[in-house]
Order: C-alpha cells, then sequence, then structure tokens
C-alpha cells in the first residue's frame, strides 16, 4: 500500500516542544510576525536570530515519542512517504529517512543572498559569513509567513499516487497542506485523520481516529501492520 502522511505541530507537542504560534500570538513581547516574516527579519534580524536560537535549543532537548517511533514501524511494512509541516528533526532522530520538510528546518541555515544552504550551528549570528558566497547574510533555513512552502511538486505527486492519506497532529488552517485530503481524495486515495480534536478541514476525511499522537498513532499502526 503506498502511504502518504502529513504531520503537524501535534504530534511533536507530546515531545514537549510548544506549537509554533503561541496562545498569545507573543514570543517575549514580540508578534509572532515579527520573528516569522521576511520583513521581520529585514527591520531586526537579531531578534529572529535569537527567537531560531532558542528553538533550535529546544528542539535538540526534545525526545521523539511513541508516535514518531510508530511511522518508523509502519515504513517497514508499507511504501510510506513522510512529509512534516514541523521544522524539528525528531522523526529523522526517530529514525526515519527521507522526511520531506515542506517548512524547512531548524537545523539548517541558508543564505539570504546566495542561496546557498548548510548545517546550522546551535548558535546563529546576524554577521555570520555564508560558507559560498563570504557575505553576512544567514538566515535560517526555514518557511517564513508569505513564503512558499518547499518541496511542492514532489508532494503533489506522492499524493496523486497515494492509496491512503493520513494527517496526525494537523489544523487544517494553513494552506497548501490543508487542502491535501481533498487532492489525495479526488485521485482515488482514502483519507485518514488523527488528531486531539477534529480539524477545521475534517469533512475532508474519511475517517478520523481522536486522542493523543503518542496512543493513536501506535495503535493505527498496529492495526494496519497486522491487517
Amino acid at each position: 500500500m503506498r502511504i502518504t502522511i502529513l504531520t503537524g505541530a501535534g504530534i511533536s507537542a507530546e515531545s514537549g516542544l510548544a506549537t509554533f504560534r503561541a496562545s498569545d500570538g507573543l514570543w517575549e513581547n514580540h508578534s509572532i510576525m515579527d520573528v516569522a516574516t521576511p520583513e521581520g527579519f529585514t527591520k531586526d534580524p537579531a531578534l529572529v536570530h535569537a527567537f531560531y536560537n532558542m528553538r533550535r535549543k529546544a528542539a535538540l532537548e526534545a525526545q521523539p515519542n511513541a508516535a514518531h517511533l510508530s511511522l518508523l514501524r509502519l515504513a517497514t511494512h508499507h511504501d510510506l512517504t513522510l512529509v512534516t509541516q514541523n521544522v524539528d528533526d525528531l522523526h529523522e532522530r526517530a529514525g526515519s529517512r527521507d522526511v520531506i520538510h515542506m517548512h524547512g528546518a531548524l537545523n539548517r541555515a541558508c543564505c539570504a543572498a546566495c542561496g546557498h544552504n548548510w548545517p546550522a550551528p546551535m548558535v546563529m549570528h546576524p554577521k555570520d559569513s555564508c560558507p559560498a558566497c563570504g557575505k553576512p547574510s544567514p538566515r535560517p533555513d526555514i518557511v517564513w509567513f508569505g513564503e512558499m512552502p518547499l518541496h511542492m511538486e514532489r508532494i503533489w505527486d506522492v499524493l496523486e499516487n497515494s492509496d491512503l492519506f493520513v494527517a496526525i497532529g494537523t489544523s487544517g488552517n494553513v494552506y497548501p497542506a490543508a487542502g491535501f485530503a481533498q487532492h489525495a481524495g479526488r485521485n482515488g486515495a482514502k483519507c485518514l485523520e488523527l488528531n486531539l480534536e477534529a480539524s477545521v478541514n475534517a469533512d475532508d476525511f474519511d475517517q478520523q481516529i481522536l486522542g493523543p499522537a503518542s496512543m493513536t498513532v501506535p495503535g493505527w499502526v498496529d492495526d494496519i501492520c497486522h491487517a
């Protein structure tokens, strides 16, 4: 069976990582738009780097949970493509390979001047030099609000060729990911949502399994691997 899985903040929350947008929309009294937009980076790169240095540290301290580990087990039984909206590396640290990070990755840096990409140090500064062009223009390799998600051509292709699409821990608020279930369904895939509560696009799915990802995902993987 060809399975495409999309994971969101809900799967990492159980590893202790806060969702990207805090409940009050603030980070140390700064609007999230100040630290997660190209305009915010242009205005105050030091602030943006401080925010992502904090997030990089938190991600390193977090550990994969049972949901991450179950998806690794699923990949040994089925043809699995794993797409994530998360910027942490918990899937990789659980053992998953070739994870498609549509919103970028905390452990990568890129040059705002030439586009070169490299492994990010734990702490980044605005004056760090690009290894390729030498300019002091590093930025986190993160897709900010107003920017196009990565690897979309590949994602649309795997959705069109999937037998099953599964969304885990996603809100259904953010496009294009919120449209993945509809796209997969139009091309013949069954669609399943595993979430703490029903998402805003719950009607796009054939079935929902509600509850914490660390409980629902292992149980579902057990069922599908032994079906």
